[in-house]
């Protein structure tokens, strides 16, 4: 199955981040302030955008957030080619740290990566976020 990774736009972002993440919520609720500072990033399946991650990037760090694959895609390592990518594109821009804030059930997934869990937690709409790194 072929498969390409390129840079999208907010708006493409925006239909897979609301049907993934937060389908129960108005639309505008997956939008973020700041997403045209980001640079957005899509993974396709043949033609058909299936994941999909924002990167913000501000000096020697960045923040990757929004990271949401279609639910009938996940568990078969799509997410895992576009984060990938997204850290090299990150090592590219010079950045020396990467977070994010990872939703608990999604910890391990984070730690293949390299990223650990930092101190910080909270709690968003019921759902629990713990912040993990990684140096670059």
């Amino acid at each position: 199955m072929e498969t390409t990774i390129r840079k999208i736009d907010k708006g493409q972002a925006w239909e897979i981040r609301h049907e993934v993440m937060w389908s129960d919520k108005p639309f505008d609720y997956i939008k973020l302030e700041d997403d045209d500072l980001g640079i957005h990033f899509g993974l396709f399946k043949e033609k058909m955008l299936i994941s999909v991650i924002s990167l913000f990037i501000a000096n020697e760090e960045a923040q990757f957030r929004k990271f949401a694959t279609l639910q009938k895609e996940q568990g078969k390592g799509y997410g895992s080619k576009l984060l990938e990518a997204v850290l090299e594109e990150a090592k590219i821009h010079g950045v020396k740290r990467i977070w994010c804030n990872a939703r608990q059930n999604k910890v391990d997934f984070y730690k293949k990566f390299g990223l650990r869990e930092t101190n910080s937690s909270f709690i968003k709409d019921g759902k629990s976020y713990v912040i993990m790194e990684k140096n670059l």
